[in-house]
């Protein structure tokens, strides 16, 4: 990965636009065609730096009102296994490991979820557990959003679209 790549990942980690031509702007920028952005992204998405390209939605605009977060009690041997299932849930929109704090905080694994109401959530919640196994945990509903941005932020290394 280049500073080129850098840079485009830096004019591009925000969203594109809904317009006829949305790698054009980079391409102004950086002073390179759009097919080159194109093939750089591309390249950038073989080599797993970058995921994919997608719509992200406001939740609670789409009626999905209840965020939780899940927080799972899992024995040590088990989390690989039951992260993975969890993973592979398409009501779980994140999910990680965590350490422990003994005698504090003895939840490792997270799973969010974002569903249409509390009972909805609470349902697809015990249905997870059913599917581990994993019958100790706590669901935490956010009240408020304060903030929500993509994870991963790239900085520029430069002043954008200084790239030689």
């Amino acid at each position: 990965m280049d500073e080129i790549d850098k840079e485009i990942l830096w004019l591009t980690q925000d969203g594109i636009g809904f317009e006829e031509r949305p790698f054009l702007h980079a391409a102004r920028r950086l002073r390179i065609s759009e097919e080159e952005v194109v093939a750089r992204l591309r390249r950038l998405g073989e080599a797993g730096v970058v995921r994919r390209f997608g719509t992200r939605i406001n939740p609670r605009k789409a009626d999905l009102m209840a965020n939780a977060m899940v927080v799972w009690n899992v024995p040590e041997d088990r989390v690989a296994g039951v992260g993975a299932v969890m993973a592979e849930s398409p009501d779980v929109t994140h999910c990680y490991e965590r350490r422990t704090i003994p005698g504090r905080w003895k939840y490792n694994l997270y799973t969010v979820l974002h569903c249409r109401d509390k009972a909805d959530a609470l349902r697809r919640v015990a249905a997870l557990s059913r599917a581990t196994g994993v019958a100790e945990y706590r669901v935490l509903f956010s009240t408020e959003e304060f903030k929500q941005r993509p994870s991963g932020r790239i900085e520029p290394a430069q002043e954008p679209g200084r790239v030689q």
